[in-house]
């Protein structure tokens, strides 16, 4: 691997922490070569949780470095991003509209040499512009953006969804207490999905494994911890409940209906564009982390280890 002069990674939230914690235990990794972005007020916060998280990302050895993508000017972010070889992208959609593209533009200001963008979710170039979760335009600016130049190499990490969403009630996909699987568009449609952990794992080895000059291709990255149906999630909602489960469908038509009555809706949003079923699920033979033969966590594994608690 090329010598570079360190890893910034932006953010540690759900995903961030796992990406954190997997560069600070990969083989290759150089103590005090990894940094994380923070807002001031995270670093210096007095609420105990957040000192314990401050504490421990201190303890993994990390510099902290303060800095706002939201409220920073690109210029600002640019100065920052520029003393380092290496910057991923780990705070996902909550950060609101424009602010990927900011981040896109300061990190090719900057003349980073390697950038992981927040990318890690579904294939937005099969998906297209104009879908129904409106988000998604967005990152196809960023990806359009990033073709447009050769100085910094690239590599998005498409990852599906986080497993847990699949299983998160407020998706409305699966209502363990009434045994009722809601199927997005059919049963038979599929869709990908990958743990926090295991997305962090895989991001360490991409960049810090011996195949990682090879992997800052400028091009997506698929990998996966599994791709299931919906009739494969009610039969692993079955195994878990022991009982038959009900199984409901979510029409895209339905779910376009209701996302017009409430246009600001995130849950339909995404609700239509799985059940559309374009770009949310890819073959697994044929991921990265499956091809190097990575133990990853399947839907089921995940359900067994995560929901059984749950069910009375």
């Amino acid at each position: 691997m090329a010598s570079l002069p360190g890893i910034l990674v932006i953010g540690a939230g759900e995903l961030g922490l796992q990406v954190l914690r997997c560069l600070a235990a990969h083989p290759r990794h150089t103590p005090g070569t990894v940094a994380v972005l923070l807002r001031p007020a995270s670093i210096n916060s007095s609420y105990p949780a957040k000192q314990t998280e401050i504490e421990t990302l201190r303890g993994l050895g990390f510099d902290l470095v303060p800095g706002d993508i939201v409220e920073d000017s690109g210029e600002s972010l640019a100065s920052v991003f520029a003393h380092y070889g290496t910057v991923i992208g780990c705070t996902g959609f909550v950060s609101g509209q424009g602010i990927q593209l900011k981040v896109a533009r300061a990190v090719l200001a900057a003349n980073v040499s390697r950038f992981v963008p927040w990318q890690f979710g579904v294939d937005y170039d099969a998906i297209g512009r104009g879908s129904p979760q409106d988000l998604f335009d967005e990152q196809l600016d960023v990806r359009d953006l990033l073709r447009s130049q050769r100085q910094t190499r690239w590599a998005i990490i498409s990852t599906g969804m986080f497993t847990s969403f699949l299983f998160e009630p407020s998706f409305g996909v699966v209502d363990l207490e009434n045994a009722i699987v809601c199927a997005l568009g059919s049963l038979e449609n599929q869709v990908t999905v990958t743990t926090p952990e295991d997305i962090g794992r895989i991001t360490a080895e991409i960049v810090l494994g011996e195949e990682s000059d090879a992997l800052f291709a400028d091009r997506p990255i698929f990998v996966g911890g599994d791709t299931v149906s919906y009739e494969d999630v009610a039969r692993i909602v079955e195994s878990l409940v022991q009982k038959p489960v009900k199984r409901n469908v979510i029409t895209v038509e339905d779910a376009l209906a209701a996302l017009a009555k409430d246009p600001d809706n995130g849950l339909l949003k995404y609700q239509a564009v799985f059940g559309q079923g374009r770009g949310v699920a890819w073959d697994m033979d044929k991921t990265w982390n499956r091809q190097r033969g990575m133990s990853i966590t399947t839907a089921k594994e995940w359900a067994t280890a995560n929901l059984l608690s749950m069910i009375s």
